[in-house]
């Protein structure tokens, strides 16, 4: 008789490991915002007030905080959405979604290059955090549609092109600033008249 082994539970984090965690992803989203890739991880662990080796611990390579801070944002946004959802009316959930979203594309402006060079030309956490993105400003498109506020024909996905073009296009510092006085441009444009 042979015995199948079962796999063991994935380990739940102790709170204190949670909240270094975190700190840890806080921090490391700070760092390379500002210095990139080849931010200090000596820095980020002293930011975040934990030693080397509970980063390392939680974090064993570059590569794996990089790609824990681009997945965390990203499960953020899809969380603010629902939120935003439920406390908000729909057409200012959209909107004030939307403004958060241009803050996450100066984040993935810094993290994807470096995750495109660690992680190759087709990294695994794109692909899987692409549809989160897409299913939230679907949602919040649909309820301000409903809600009678926005036009029926407008394209969740060509409001998300349009504010991401703006950050792809432009060489300004100011850029962020543009593209949120973009999406004010967009929410009336969207309108019922």
């Amino acid at each position: 008789m042979t015995v199948k082994k079962s796999k063991p539970a994935a380990r739940t984090l102790r709170a204190d490991a949670l909240r270094n965690r975190e700190r840890i992803l806080a921090a490391a989203k700070a760092g390379f915002t500002k210095n990139g890739a080849d931010a200090s991880l000596d820095e980020i662990a002293r930011r975040a007030k934990v030693g080397a080796g509970t980063l390392y611990r939680h974090f064993p390579t570059r590569e794996a905080l990089l790609e824990a801070v681009y997945q965390t944002e990203v499960e953020k946004l899809a969380a603010v959405q629902r939120e935003f959802s439920k406390t908000m009316e729909p057409v200012e959930a959209l909107r004030a979604w939307m403004l958060l979203f241009v803050d996450y594309i100066a984040a993935k402006q810094i993290i994807a290059p470096a995750l495109y060079t660690l992680l190759g030309a087709s990294p695994k956490v794109f692909q899987s955090t692409g549809g989160l993105v897409t299913r939230a400003i679907e949602a919040l498109v649909a309820g301000a549609v409903a809600s009678g506020e926005i036009r029926a024909d407008i394209n969740a996905m060509d409001l998300l092109r349009a504010v991401y073009g703006v950050s792809s296009v432009a060489s300004a510092p100011d850029w962020p600033q543009r593209a949120k006085r973009l999406v004010d441009i967009l929410i009336h444009g969207s309108r019922v008249r």
